[in-house]
């Protein structure tokens, strides 16, 4: 009862710009379970958003890994839609071992470099900061490239914000990441079925 209180006296204070980046949020990752590419106009909108959102919370770093999501979801619409042939979009396609290791190096070097970084700031959950913020760097990068690992990382990604979110005061928020696990793991499911029926027709 704690908890729901909680949540429910934290919901009531929620501004009316979380509720939109959170909508949009939503929306962006229920069109990448989809393979659709409106996961990446509606997801610009939501981390444009977080970037603001996240900065006044004192939440650095993911501040600055929304701006990050920005640049690489334009990229990722680009890539998504620039495939050659008849088909209107890049097939999904699994990660070699090159980009599995690759991948893990992203978060391990990130968590180090922005777990440095945050040291100098005034963050009180450094640790969970910077590695809900490394994971994602590599999740967003496979994400783009449209390798069905990047569900896995969004999967522990997601984890680990829902009780941070929460813990900083934004209960829409930590709302929205349990939601997106869901999906995540929704999407994980569609696209293993989808990549198998591609190399079965290859």
């Amino acid at each position: 009862m704690e908890f729901v209180d909680l949540f429910l006296s934290q919901f009531g204070q929620t501004s009316w710009l979380e509720f939109v980046a959170v909508f949009f949020g939503l929306a962006s990752v229920w069109y990448s379970k989809q393979e659709n590419v409106l996961v990446y106009p509606t997801g610009i909108i939501n981390v444009l958003i977080y970037v603001w959102i996240a900065f006044q919370y004192k939440i650095y770093a993911d501040s600055a890994i929304n701006a990050y999501y920005f640049f690489m979801s334009i990229y990722g619409w680009y890539y998504w839609t620039s495939s050659k042939g008849e088909s209107q979009q890049v097939p999904i396609s699994a990660s070699n071992r090159l980009e599995i290791i690759i991948s893990l190096m992203i978060v391990f070097g990130a968590f180090l470099i922005i777990r440095f970084g945050l040291s100098f700031t005034d963050s009180d959950i450094p640790n969970l900061d910077a590695i809900s913020t490394a994971i994602p760097i590599a999740a967003m990068w496979l994400m783009a490239r449209k390798k069905v690992e990047h569900w896995i990382f969004w999967i522990i990604t997601d984890v680990i914000a829902v009780p941070l979110y929460f813990y900083k005061g934004l209960p829409m928020t930590g709302l929205q990441y349990f939601i997106w696990t869901i999906i995540a793991v929704l999407g994980w499911r569609s696209w293993r079925i989808k990549l198998k029926r591609i190399q079965e027709e290859a």
